[in-house]
């Protein structure tokens, strides 16, 4: 579970951001895991909910996750469908099989509430 080590990554980033922010506590966390950047969202509230809880800083700190849309264009048609949800298997309007997915594929910290 390679999300484990990413919560560990995001752990560090905000006690480096808390400390060039002179906080004492991490209230909230906000990120962005697209759809395609392969994280399973309930593993990496998992695992910040493990960790976080052995960390003074972010003990009881609320993660919230946003996963933004997808845009997928049919190669053939050229007909865009827009999901949040898994990769559709083909186009809905002529069932062509080769699309292309743009965006869905970042993990970003987007905002941190600290005191």
């Amino acid at each position: 579970m390679h999300e484990i080590s990413l919560v560990q990554g995001l752990v560090q980033q905000l006690k480096e951001l808390a400390a060039a922010n002179q906080a004492t506590k991490i209230i909230s966390v906000t990120m962005e895991i697209g759809p395609l950047c392969g994280v399973v969202v309930d593993s990496f509230r998992f695992g910040f909910d493990i960790i976080s809880s052995e960390e003074e800083l972010i003990r009881g700190a609320e993660l919230k996750v946003n996963i933004p849309t997808v845009r997928y264009t049919c190669s053939a048609c050229g007909n865009v469908l827009v999901t949040a949800g898994e990769r559709p298997d083909s186009c809905p309007s002529c069932q062509e099989q080769a699309i292309f997915p743009e965006g869905g594929d970042d993990l970003i910290l987007l905002q941190v509430e600290m005191e």
